[in-house]
């Protein structure tokens, strides 16, 4: 006789398109129901493209009806899955009108500063801001904003904390020690949804979510949660970054997330002294996969020990010293990204 765990372990065979997990760490599979040699199969499938979902049913039934004893399989996908995108938006941050990732391919390449700088700089342009830090496993959004208090409780949300007009929230508010967090798939999908659902956020017009880097669960997560308005990808230019970058800009768009553009972060150094540009990490990098791709580069950040300083003592650059040329590119790019975001928008 067929078992629910025989079908289980058959399903974790099959990779999410695109990525390298499976459905079932993905929580995609909702319930098996086995009548005989007669197997339904529950699927919460969050995409609104047809060839992902079509191709997942495909590999599904192909796979269950290997098994000896399985006669017919049905796939049927959940409620929660035949949602419309404005429908599971309501449940998921209700008051923002736009949401976007800022991503990186790997660590290392200053997302999290990036994402920082923009968010205050979008605040100085006059946009209600939110940043949510959903990178699980290293949460720096309150070290680089200077911020050690915890977020006020009302009894059923969390008040995000308001830092240079951006409202903050990051799993950092709510760790107790500086121990590693540990977690697989599920509780980081879990953690992230709550950080969107349980905290009152209000009325917002652009949220940045600092991403973990790579392309993941929290990526998958975010993508089948709310609708994303689109993804800024951070690289630095030498060719191992880009590499993962590419990879990123291709994540994204297999779930059908438009890229706003690509940020060429530490991308030369300008020395205090002669004024003498040296490219550390190489150049032309970013702008030749961004043309190849059909991507805006959005800017170029150089590397600089005034953004570097910002982000370790709590104030970022933008704020600190909005007249800095790297500041004025922090607010350059953010334009160019409403821009980009308005227009995909419409």
């Amino acid at each position: 006789m067929v078992s629910k765990d025989q079908i289980l372990a058959e399903l974790k065979s099959i990779n999410y398109p695109g990525f390298k997990k499976d459905i079932i760490s993905f929580g995609l599979v909702k319930d098996v129901l086995i009548d005989g040699g007669a197997v339904q199969l529950i699927l919460d499938i969050r995409t609104q493209d047809q060839k992902v979902i079509q191709q997942i049913i495909d590999s599904v039934k192909l796979a269950v009806q290997a098994i000896d004893g399985v006669n017919s399989v049905e796939t049927k996908l959940g409620a929660a899955a035949a949602q419309p995108a404005p429908t599971q938006d309501s449940a998921y941050l209700p008051g923002v009108k736009y949401k976007i990732a800022v991503a990186s391919g790997k660590g290392g390449v200053g997302k999290s500063t990036v994402a920082v700088n923009l968010a205050v700089a979008l605040a100085k342009q006059g946009h209600k801001v939110g940043l949510l830090d959903a990178d699980i496993y290293g949460p720096s959004i309150p070290l680089m904003l200077g911020v050690s208090t915890r977020p006020d409780f009302d009894g059923q949300k969390l008040k995000p904390i308001d830092r240079y007009g951006v409202k903050l929230m990051s799993l950092g508010f709510l760790l107790t020690d500086e121990s590693p967090v540990i977690w697989r798939g599920p509780l980081v999908m879990r953690a992230i949804q709550q950080l969107m659902k349980d905290v009152d956020w209000g009325d917002v017009d652009i949220m940045l979510f600092d991403m973990p880097p790579g392309t993941g669960d929290a990526q998958l997560t975010l993508s089948q949660s709310v609708s994303l308005d689109g993804a800024v990808i951070v690289s630095t230019p030498q060719d191992v970054a880009l590499l993962d970058a590419v990879k990123g800009v291709q994540m994204f768009q297999k779930v059908n997330v438009p890229i706003l553009g690509i940020v060429e972060n530490m991308s030369y150094f300008l020395c205090p002294h002669c004024n003498e540009r040296t490219d550390i990490f190489d150049s032309g990098g970013v702008k030749r996969e961004c043309d190849r791709l059909g991507v805006p580069l959005l800017g170029e950040i150089p590397l600089d020990t005034e953004i570097r300083a910002g982000g370790d003592s709590g104030t970022p650059v933008v704020q600190k010293n909005p007249e800095n040329p790297q500041s004025l590119s922090f607010m350059h790019i953010a334009k160019r990204i409403t821009a980009n975001l308005f227009r995909t928008g419409e």
